[in-house]
């Protein structure tokens, strides 16, 4: 029988108990769901007149735009989140203490205060200063948004860059500053790049939480995709019920669908990464040659003698 460093190798009867468990636990969730869509029919969430409401024009537009809404904030912000990681990752990295002091504890600071109490603080920040100005926009949720996507994601990912760092072998850099280099040679040259390529699932990870962060816009009436579908909701009345149910559906599959998409490209970035290349021709080694001129001294006396 074979065991693990962490746990036992489970036995005959240990296997049997534990199909059992899977098989009663299986049946229960699939019995819970019945139950779920049962009771979700019986309110009538599943006619025909409730589902039909997604084939009007307005309804399909109201969808879309808020499909556009986010990816415009999820591309902003990544991008910001990604260019402001790596200048505090850089930071954090330096030898003069007073970046690296600052660039900790902006990380630290930002890491510690909830996402949507960034993003509240700074839509109230925009709506104070817009009312001083006497202009209020329409923009300031969007860029409040945007902004607290960024800072946060962007400490985040310092993070991960930081550990992205630390993975290179410290006899790179060694090396590195022994051929003359400088301090933002090696960074910009050597450790950055082979971070980037380390770390680049967790990135694309990361960048799937951002996605996912951009439907705590509705908290600031910024209508992003799960704004819009509040106000669909609360605005559509079919048989005497809000459809809230089946507009839960059709957004969470929506926000699913986009999520696994980024969830695929890192899995498919890490796959790339980690595939062997091919097709590179090594040369024989050659067998050494002789010096001119040299006689074969081992040849049996009477043989001819090898001159080369």
């Amino acid at each position: 029988m074979s065991s693990s460093v962490l746990y036992d190798a489970p036995g005959p009867k240990a296997r049997m108990r534990n199909r059992i468990y899977s098989v009663v636990g299986t049946a229960a969730i699939i019995a819970l769901a019945v139950v779920v869509v049962m009771r979700l029919a019986d309110r009538g969430h599943f006619d025909s007149a409730v589902w039909n409401t997604f084939n009007y024009s307005n309804v399909r537009t109201i969808i879309r735009d808020g499909i556009v809404t986010t990816l415009k904030v999820f591309a902003l912000a990544g991008v910001l989140s990604l260019v402001l990681g790596a200048l505090l990752a850089v930071a954090r990295a330096s030898d003069h203490r007073p970046v690296r002091w600052l660039a900790t504890g902006f990380i630290e600071l930002f890491r510690a205060i909830p996402l949507l109490i960034t993003i509240y603080a700074l839509w109230v920040l925009f709506l104070t200063y817009k009312s001083d100005l006497g202009a209020v926009g329409a923009n300031n949720g969007f860029w409040a948004l945007v902004i607290g996507l960024a800072v946060y994601n962007g400490a985040v990912q310092a993070e991960v860059l930081r550990a992205g760092f630390n993975a290179v072998p410290r006899g790179q850099v060694e090396a590195a500053y022994a051929l003359g280099l400088r301090k933002s040679q090696v960074m910009t040259m050597l450790l950055l790049p082979q971070a980037v390529r380390s770390m680049l699932p967790t990135i694309i990870s990361q960048l799937v939480v951002t996605l996912k962060d951009t439907s705590l816009g509705y908290i600031i009436t910024y209508a992003e995709l799960l704004y819009a579908a509040r106000q669909l909701a609360n605005t559509t009345l079919v048989n005497g019920q809000y459809i809230y149910v089946p507009v839960i559906m059709v957004v969470g599959t929506i926000y699913v669908v986009m999520c696994m998409a980024l969830s695929g490209l890192a899995t498919w970035v890490e796959k790339r990464g980690r595939r062997t290349k091919t097709g590179i021709v090594v040369a024989a080694a050659a067998e050494p040659a002789e010096a001119p001129g040299v006689l074969d001294s081992d040849a049996p006396e009477g043989a001819p003698r090898k001159e080369n």
